[in-house]
Parts: structure tokens; sequence; C-alpha cells
């Protein structure tokens, strides 16, 4: 028996083969899309011609996408778009608005016809939110300012590729039949989205509480019910042509109000990126070298396009709205790329005769080099920040008011101690000082921890440890010990550069995670090194150690 003629031992090769690719992507630091595409190039017609049973990985390859838009859905949470507010609208519809229309025109000067340009302008749209969360949250700054008006307009983007997907496929629909009738098609595609609206609306308020606190005795049951609900209203959804996605969004949208969301959405992940590997061998497999090297100049125009127009115009509508050009910089970066959801797009666009295979490699190609590319930028942004800060002046107002109403407390004198991080350690530490007579104001990146760490001699500031520009902004004059909490290294020294270059006179103290990091911060010029789980350990031995007949009470 062949290899043709074995299907399942055709994957457990494939499966073989993309692990020792991936391993490769991962060692070479490369996103592992990039290398699941090429894995999937290498195994196809272009390669070794190992991908014969289309139909298995086709249907693997579907379920990875309902699975996909199904956790997007899932953590769907309108609560972020309602606290940043306009900037997450303005910044979203702006950005996509901005690529599309340009997007759209570049491809029309290129020759392209005007079914691929709308495709390849709607395609450049979007921003990958796997890959932003994932890098946001390596980062630990997805609960930053700038990270989390990143997530808002990215679930803006979400918003508008279902409805495009929904657009397309009533237009597929529509272009099969007589043209007077493509605008019926559409009516009736939209009407019965409402329908079907209606009806994930009615489960959520009537159905699927009790039935999850029902399932929800039994993890198992409940993931086995999640992705049976997902796929159910992917098929319904096909069914009544606009599309598997849809139905799948749709579905993690009626359980995102379920206390249940996050222990779903964490348990599926890795079935979501498993089967995704499939979406992406079938990309890959689809392509031909040849074809990739022919579409390499317009691929280069339109990526540099991506990398540098998107964040420009989030830099600018952030910058008009006030916010500082360091805020706008780094959420800019993070639309520096296409998605998969763009992929997904342009696949859909194949399947139904819009798109050649010239189009669909240009855009997978553009794909590639965005994403590698966004990828290394999100990665650096502070050191690509740092050293063209001084050009970006323009993309800030004179008075940038609007970081000042994530400040608690304007009256932001007299302080004695500033306290980077508001974490259990450092309210614990700002708690402490309070209680004997010091004033302290404690800075985090995260609005709502500065919004709810207020008392009435505690003043708590939104602000960044990395950024010179607001540690310049602080009342530092009477200040005697500067104390940061966070425990990465980079940070603690790039703190402690900035307030000797602001002349800073007063002592630093600086939290390491190891005794590697603790010499280096000695090193740097730190008055005074914090390790919280040595120095706890050091203490309560002190405890143990005590004269035996007194029995000690130790607080921590």
């Amino acid at each position: 028996m062949t290899l043709v003629d074995n299907v399942f031992l055709e994957i457990a090769a494939m499966l073989g083969v993309v692990t020792v690719i991936g391993a490769l992507g991962v060692f070479l630091r490369q996103p592992l899309i990039v290398a699941f595409i090429a894995a999937g190039i290498l195994l196809g017609p272009s390669g070794l011609g190992w991908v014969t049973a289309t139909e298995p990985v086709e249907l693997l390859a579907q379920l990875g996408i309902a699975l996909l838009l199904f956790v997007v859905g899932l953590k769907l949470d309108l609560h972020i778009i309602r606290t940043m507010g306009p900037v997450a609208l303005a910044t979203g519809l702006g950005q996509v608005l901005f690529t599309s229309i340009f997007g759209f025109l570049i491809a029309m000067a290129m020759g392209m016809s005007v079914t691929a340009s709308i495709y390849i302008g709607v395609a450049l749209t979007f921003s990958s939110t796997i890959i932003i969360v994932k890098l946001l949250s390596d980062k630990k700054e997805i609960d930053a300012l700038h990270g989390r008006i990143a997530v808002g307009f990215l679930i803006v983007q979400d918003i508008v590729v279902v409805l495009a997907m929904i657009a397309l496929t009533a237009m597929g629909a529509g272009s099969a039949s007589e043209p007077d009738q493509l605008f019926g098609e559409i009516f009736r595609v939209f009407l019965t989205g409402f329908g079907m609206l209606v009806f994930v609306a009615l489960m959520m308020r009537y159905v699927l509480p009790s039935l999850t606190r029902h399932l929800a005795r039994s993890a198992e049951l409940l993931i086995l019910f999640a992705v049976s609900w997902a796929v159910l209203l992917a098929a319904v959804g096909d069914y009544f042509g606009f599309s598997k996605e849809v139905g799948a969004f749709l579905a993690g949208i009626s359980l995102a109000s379920t206390p249940f969301r996050e222990v779903i959405g964490a348990r599926l992940v890795s079935l979501r990126d498993f089967l995704l590997l499939f979406f992406f061998i079938e990309l890959g497999s689809g392509l031909e070298i040849a074809t990739l090297g022919a579409q390499l100049g317009p691929a280069l125009i339109f990526s540099a396009f991506v990398l540098i127009g998107n964040p420009l115009i989030v830099m600018t509508i952030m910058g008009f709205m006030g916010y500082r050009k360091r805020t706008g910089f780094l959420a800019g970066l993070t639309v520096a790329q296409i998605s998969e959801f763009s992929l997904i797009l342009a696949a859909l666009g194949m399947s139904i005769g819009h798109l050649d295979a010239d189009s669909m490699g240009l855009i997978t190609l553009v794909g590639l080099i965005t994403i590698s590319g966004s990828t290394y930028m999100i990665l650096y942004s502070h050191q690509i920040y740092e050293r063209i800060a001084p050009y970006l002046s323009i993309f800030e107002r004179k008075q940038p008011y609007r970081e000042a109403e994530y400040d608690s407390d304007e009256a932001d004198g007299g302080a004695d101690v500033v306290i980077f991080g508001l974490g259990r350690y450092g309210c614990g530490i700002a708690e402490s000082l309070r209680e004997r007579g010091h004033r302290v104001m404690g800075i985090d990146i995260d609005p709502e921890v500065v919004r709810t760490q207020t008392g009435d001699s505690f003043i708590a500031r939104f602000g960044d440890a990395e950024d010179p520009e607001f540690i310049d902004s602080l009342p530092l004059n009477h200040v005697k010990w500067v104390v940061s909490t966070a425990r990465e290294r980079d940070i603690n020294i790039s703190l402690i550069k900035t307030l000797k270059r602001e002349g800073y006179a007063g002592r630093v103290a600086l939290t390491a995670g190891n005794a590697r990091d603790a010499e280096v911060l000695q090193e740097s010029g730190a008055d005074l090194v914090l390790r919280p789980f040595a120095d706890a350990s050091a203490k309560a031995v002190d405890w143990i150690l005590e004269d035996q007949d007194q029995p000690a009470v130790g607080t921590s």
C-alpha cells in the first residue's frame, strides 16, 4: 500500500513534516503561521506532492476555520469597546476605510480587474487578532492603554470582516443568476442572517444560560456542547447561504455572556490551532512557487503599504483624538499586517469564482511578508520608538489631553514615594508606606487598576515606566524613593536610565525575578533590589528559627 492509497498514513506523514518545519520556524523566531504555509507549499505539487487526500484535509480545515470564528465570537467583549469609547471605533473604522480605498486604488493602478481590486483592498484591511493578542500577552502589554485600544479596534475589524463575508457570499450567490437578481439575493441573505440573529438572541436570553450551567457539571460535556454548537450553527449558516464562518461566529457570541466562556475558550485553543494547521497546509499546497515569484513585485508594494500606511493612519486618528504619539505608535504597529481572515476571505473569493490563482497567490505572499515583518516590529516596538520618537511629533497635539482621563487624581503633588506597578505586591508596599505616614503616588499601565486603587491619601495615575516623556512629567523634586515592582529587567533598566537622565536625586528600588537580574540591576545603579519570593522566604526562615519556646506570628 502506497502513501497515496492510505489517507491515515498520508496525514501522519504531513503532520511529521509540519512539526519539523514548525520547530525550525520557532528556532528561527518566525511566526508559526508562516512555517505552516511553507510546509503546505513543500507538501503540495510544487514540492513533495504528498497532499492528495484533499477532501479529508479540506474538511479538517473547515472545522478549524469554524472554531477560529467561534473562539473570536466567544471572546467578543463589548465592554472593551464601551470603555475605550470613540477611539476603538474611530481607529477601527478609519483604518478599514483608509486601507480598503487606497488598496483598491493601488490595485487598479496596477491594471487589475475591479473585482480583484475590491478583494485585495478588503483583504489588506484586516489585522490578525490571534497574532496580535498573542504578542501583546507575551510582552505583558495586553492591559496597557495601547493594548486595550488595539484589542478594541481589532474587535471592530472582526465584526467588519464577518459583514464582508456575508456580502461577498451573497454577491457570489447572486452572480450565478441574472444580474438584476443580485440585489434580491443580497437582501435574501441579509434577511436570513437577521432571522438567525433573532434566533441566537432568543437562545442567549432563555436557553443557553441555564443549559450551560447544567452542562458545566461535567467539563468534558460542556466542551463537547460548545464544539457541537459551533459546528451546528456553522452548518446552518452554510445551508442558508451566508457561510459557515458567520454561523460559527454567532455561536461564539451566543456563549460570550455566560460565565463559562473563559473555560471554553481555554480548552478549545489547542484544538482550534491543530485544526487550523490543515487550513494553512491546504492553502500552501494550493500555491505554486512560480505563481508566487511572478507576484513578488506587486506583493512588495502592497506589503510596504500595509507595514507603513496602516500604522500611520492609526497614529493620525489617535493623535487627532488627543492621545500621545507613543500610545498611537504602539497601537498603530498592531495593524501592520494582514490576517488569517484575509486569506480566508481570498479563499472564499476563489470558491465562488471571483478570484483566480494569481490574485490568491498575491494576497498570500503579502500575508507572508507582513506577518513576518510586523511580528518583529511589535516585538521590538519600544526600541524602534526610542529611535524615531523625535520625528513623530506631528502625530501629537500640543496638549495630548486624552490620557489625562485615566488619572484618578489630578492633585498629584506632595508625594514622597512613587511606585510603578499596582499589583498585589505594589499595593501592599503602598499601603504599608501610607500607614507609616508617607505620601504615595502609584502608577500603572492598566487604566482599570488605576481607577480601582485610589484612596483618600493614595494618588493613582495612569502611566508607563518605559515612557521617558511621562517620567519627565512627574513631580519628582521632593520624591525620596522611586520603586518599581515590575520584574522585567529591561523595563527597570530603562526606568533607571531615564531617572538619571532627568537628574532625579532620590533613591531607586527595583524588583528582580532572579539572582542574575538582581546583579544587573545593582550594576545599573539601583540603591535597593527587591526579590519578593526570596525576601519572603528568608523572612519565613527567620520566624521559623526564632526562639521555639515563644510562638512567632508572621505576616507577609
